[in-house]
């Protein structure tokens, strides 16, 4: 499902259900445009001061529980960019998906209709 209004969650105040191709294809671009290169800048702003703090406390145990919780933001970060990334394919491969089939049933219904008879 893709909600327009791409509020937190996408289910903010006035969201609506997109449907049209257009409206999946203006989701795509916003994901591609905006929400991962942010996504993408703000995991590395994270990473830098993560890295920083890591450094600063490499002797203390502290230092272990950073650099565990790092790695552990790193894995987030990263499937967080993926998923958005394969929201953004199947967004814009949602038309070309529910044309062929369209086509497809077009193609099998045109053999039994029965205005071929006439």
């Amino acid at each position: 499902m893709v909600w327009k209004g791409f509020g937190v969650g996408g289910s903010g105040a006035g969201a609506a259900l997109v449907s049209s191709p257009e409206e999946k294809r203006a989701a795509a671009r916003v994901i591609g445009a905006h929400i991962e290169p942010d996504t993408r800048t703000a995991g590395r702003w994270a990473d830098d001061e993560t890295r920083a703090a890591v450094r600063a406390f490499e002797d203390w145990e502290t230092g272990v529980a950073l650099r565990d919780a790092h790695t552990a933001w790193e894995t987030q970060v990263r499937g967080l960019l993926n998923r958005l990334g394969a929201e953004q394919d199947a967004l814009g491969a949602t038309n070309t998906v529910l044309t062929g089939a369209d086509l497809a049933v077009a193609r099998r219904t045109r053999h039994i209709s029965a205005f071929d008879r006439y």
